[in-house]
């Protein structure tokens, strides 16, 4: 995708892209994971019909895949937590080390100031 000139895709698009297409594919594999894993229930259990087998199929196929959103948007919420706290704590560690930055050169400043002004005292 381009913004209409010849100077490449436009910023932010390719990466939402690309995260769509890979939350897809992560989906489609939960998918094929769960009917894999509802035909194996279904093997060990012989003597169901095909019918019930399907709807066996169908029924934890639906389970698992509710399952799988319910983790999904746990995980999202609690990175979603993690982020506001770890962007808190960094805003509460830069503004502290300005402030000790500024302490420092503020005493700097006194200091050279001082010997400055000594210095033009002894050299009267």
């Amino acid at each position: 995708m381009t913004d209409g000139h010849l100077h490449g895709p436009v910023p932010g698009v390719a990466p939402g892209i690309a995260a769509e297409a890979e939350g897809f594919l992560l989906a489609r594999e939960h998918q094929q994971d769960a009917h894999r894993e509802a035909q194996a229930l279904c093997d060990a259990l012989p003597w169901l019909t095909t019918a019930q087998a399907e709807d066996l199929t169908r029924h934890y196929v639906t389970h698992r895949r509710r399952l799988s959103r319910e983790m999904f948007e746990a995980s999202l919420t609690r990175a979603e937590e993690l982020r506001r706290e770890y962007e808190a704590r960094y805003l509460r560690l830069r503004r502290d080390l300005l402030r000790r930055h500024g302490a420092w050169a503020s005493a700097l400043l006194a200091c050279a100031a001082a010997v400055s002004s000594a210095l033009c005292t002894v050299a009267r």
